[in-house]
């Protein structure tokens, strides 16, 4: 037989239960809007069934129920989710990170605009051609001059930006590497208060959602591994580890700048601006120092015309036809012209850039003497768009800018004459090679080019960075539809619960009563 009382612990166990869900279900409503805060769930098992032993055992079959009782509250979580969330945020840090760069560069570049490089450029050609009509007008020679000014500034301009957004992503890998530095260290806390616990056989639910958000923020700063044992959270970067149980790496910005370099660091934030760093932004300034330079000195060839003087030791391009006092001669290609050569014919001549055509060229002051380069650089180093300044002799004296290519029979410039201006007017239409390479194309069709690869860079990180978007959205919903708090369901449970603890109650109550009748109204006969 079974004792009487059977029935109270019975009703007991089934009240602790339900007690035990309704307050699970009260922590979960309350934690609904909690950050990174998993649904957790009460696991009711049925409790051992009694078995009376030898002679008092039933004969009848089947075994009889004790209740119900909770094994344990877990969470609701999938581990495959996490790894597929912190992969797709890797990527959404490292695109919005590109995008965020280049659509800075585009900022810098202001194109197009009317104060945009190209206006610039537009406007220095558009002054020589305005010089040809009047070489000796002294307004037009300014023009030049601020229009070249307008020029060099706009170049040290840029790359002074360009050098500053550098440098802003290089203190920003630091900033990262304390803000890594921070969350590992906390997840090393929590792997230690988190084993601690379970050692004991309880399950550290909340702790387990903190460690885990940490651990989903730090995937958008870097693709990180992550591993459990019975010591916690392994957290690796490729082949370097971050946090081994309790034992947490120091991270600086080096150690992850050599990750980069080794290839273990392949995705989030760091990556971005490292990626940005080192090819976007380092590229575009080369390109930009390109530019500079090969309008400085890179080689382009104009026609001279007939009638032309051609400064003693400028070197023919090909066979030229000259005179000398009139005595006609030819200058092989390759060699150098003598004293007082004029051309014959209209003849090709490869000049290095606007320096080296100005350097041919006689200034109004009607002096013959050796030609000055159009541009300098500040620091005496080869000329980059940092460093690019017009010669400080024009800006002293536009009357020092060339615009003649013809001396008189006493070996003075002729003043009048528009050739030197015509010349560099028309270089904007004339194709100029890079300085040490062998790619030709126009100073325009050059900058063009910057401009529209440029625009397909930022272009394509839009695009990734607005798919990656989605993908982490798509992902987080997919957890949140395991793991995040339905209040309409969490309200359907505190039904259920209260309800199946209102029966408990009532099943007790009626055994209660049952004993009451037992007790008090049996055995009274003879009183």
């Amino acid at each position: 037989m079974v004792s009487t009382f059977h029935s109270i612990e019975t009703a007991k166990r089934s009240l602790f239960t339900q007690t035990a869900a309704l307050n699970t279900t009260g922590h979960n409503i309350s934690n609904a809007n909690t950050e990174g805060y998993s649904r957790q769930v009460v696991k009711m098992t049925a409790s051992s069934p009694m078995e009376p032993l030898a002679f008092l055992r039933s004969t009848n079959p089947g075994q009889l129920g004790s209740g119900v009782e909770f094994s344990a509250i877990e969470r609701v979580r999938q581990g495959f989710l996490d790894s597929q969330y912190r992969s797709e945020n890797s990527s959404l840090g490292n695109w919005e990170v590109q995008y965020d760069t280049l659509d800075k560069i585009q900022g810098i570049m202001t194109e197009p605009s009317d104060t945009g490089l190209q206006t610039v450029l537009d406007n220095f050609w558009g002054a020589w051609s305005d010089l040809s009509k009047d070489p000796e007008n002294l307004t037009a020679r300014n023009i030049v001059k601020e229009t070249a000014l307008a020029l060099t500034d706009a170049m040290n301009l840029m790359s002074n930006q360009l050098n500053g957004l550098s440098q802003d992503l290089t203190n920003n890998v630091g900033v990262k590497a304390q803000e890594i530095q921070g969350y590992i260290t906390s997840i090393g806390e929590l792997n230690q208060t988190i084993s601690r616990i379970e050692s004991l056989g309880d399950n550290a639910n909340d702790l387990r959602d903190q460690r885990d958000l940490l651990t989903d923020k730090l995937s958008k700063i870097a693709n990180v591994t992550v591993t459990e044992n019975e010591q916690g959270y392994n957290i690796s970067i490729g082949g370097q580890e971050l946090v081994n149980g309790t034992a947490v790496t120091q991270v600086t910005s080096d150690l992850l700048t050599d990750a980069y370099a080794a290839g273990d660091l392949t995705g989030g934030e760091v990556y971005g601006m490292i990626v940005s760093r080192d090819q976007f932004v380092t590229g575009f300034q080369n390109d930009l120092n390109q530019l500079a330079n090969t309008i400085a000195n890179g080689d382009v060839t104009v026609k001279i015309p007939a009638g032309s003087s051609i400064r003693e030791g400028t070197v023919a391009s090909q066979d030229t036809v000259i005179t000398v006092n009139g005595v006609e001669s030819t200058v092989a290609a390759g060699q150098a012209f003598p004293a007082g050569a004029v051309l014959k014919n209209e003849t090709p001549l490869t000049v290095q850039g606007i320096n080296g055509l100005h350097q041919l060229g006689y200034s109004l002051d009607g002096s013959a003497s050796a030609g000055i380069p159009f541009f300098i650089s500040t620091d005496g180093g080869p000329i980059t768009a940092g460093n690019i300044t017009l010669n400080q002799v024009i800006q002293s004296n536009p009357n020092a800018i060339a615009s003649s290519l013809r001396v008189d029979a006493n070996g003075n410039a002729i003043k009048g004459n528009n050739t030197m201006a015509n010349l560099m007017g028309s270089l904007k239409d004339q194709a100029f090679t890079v300085p040490g390479g062998t790619d030709s194309t126009t100073i325009n069709d050059y900058y063009k080019s910057m401009v529209g690869e440029l625009g397909i860079q930022t272009q394509e990180a839009y695009r990734k960075a607005t798919n990656s978007t989605s993908l982490v959205i798509q992902v987080e919903n997919s957890r949140q539809s395991v793991s995040g708090v339905s209040l309409d369901e969490e309200m359907s449970n505190m039904i259920k619960f209260q309800h199946a603890y209102s029966a408990s109650a009532r099943f007790m109550t009626t055994f209660d009563e049952l004993l009451d009748k037992l007790i008090n109204s049996t055995g009274t006969v003879g009183r």
